[in-house]
């Protein structure tokens, strides 16, 4: 098989299993963070959370920004298969083509800097790269076929993952869907302020031998996310619903 047919397969099989990386990533991030910890013996810094989470809260205004302008049937959560009704260009699409993954990167790297650990964020950013540069690949490979010169002209002259904001032009046709950006994004709001908190579990259990959780802001700040996450799922059917 040609190098470019294996990289597309190998691009369409991780897009559809493209939420395995985020485990991954959190599972090393813990044992790693436990380790420096435990057995290291480096006291964590408590700043390192707060710079961790404003890292992520960029990424998820990043993908925010994408969602709530984007047109129906695009840029989606499906894992089956590509979607794409029409090609995107305007808007964040006018400054970068896959803003959606930039978004990601900020999300998980937040998560990846609380390790304060200067390894583990490069062997973050190099598993990061090789995992969805295939994905992007094989996605760019489906909208060239559909949408030929008209993908390929916006392709030309959008940079593929490091954003040039000069670049930006303004989507006239979209009005901002704070509905769509409520029901996809949710999740992503609530795992990061509960993944900071484990973060925190694990450093008292290891360094005080002892959690409680009524004493860690972090915790309160998670089952706050936790109650929002579960009063959009209630309203998903109704309030939320697909209007468009």
């Amino acid at each position: 098989m040609a190098l470019q047919e294996e990289l597309e397969k190998q691009g369409n099989y991780l897009f559809k299993y493209r939420g395995t990386l985020p485990i991954i990533i959190l599972v090393g991030g813990l044992i790693f963070y436990a380790y420096e910890i435990g057995i290291a013996n480096l006291a964590p810094t408590e700043a390192y959370k707060f710079i961790g989470l404003a890292i992520s809260l960029f990424g998820l205004l990043i993908r925010i920004i994408t969602i709530g302008n984007v047109a129906k049937n695009t840029s989606g959560r499906n894992t089956e298969r590509q979607i794409a009704d029409v090609v995107n260009t305007k808007g964040i699409y006018s400054t970068v083509r896959h803003p959606l993954y930039v978004g990601n990167f900020f999300m998980w790297l937040g998560i990846a800097v609380i390790t304060e650990s200067l390894w583990f964020v490069a062997a973050f950013v190099f598993m990061y790269w090789v995992y969805y540069e295939r994905i992007m690949f094989a996605e760019e490979q489906f909208l060239r076929r559909k949408f030929q010169d008209n993908y390929l002209n916006w392709a030309a002259k959008t940079p593929a993952f490091i954003p040039c904001l000069k670049k930006w032009k303004k989507n006239e046709n979209a009005s901002f869907n704070l509905r769509k950006v409520l029901r996809q994004e949710k999740n992503g709001f609530m795992a990061i302020f509960v993944i900071i908190n484990l973060f925190e579990l694990i450093e008292k259990l290891i360094l005080e031998q002892t959690y409680k959780p009524l004493e860690s802001y972090w915790f309160y700040a998670s089952i706050a996310a936790i109650v929002i996450y579960l009063l959009l799922k209630v309203m998903k059917r109704n309030v939320l619903a697909d209007k468009d």
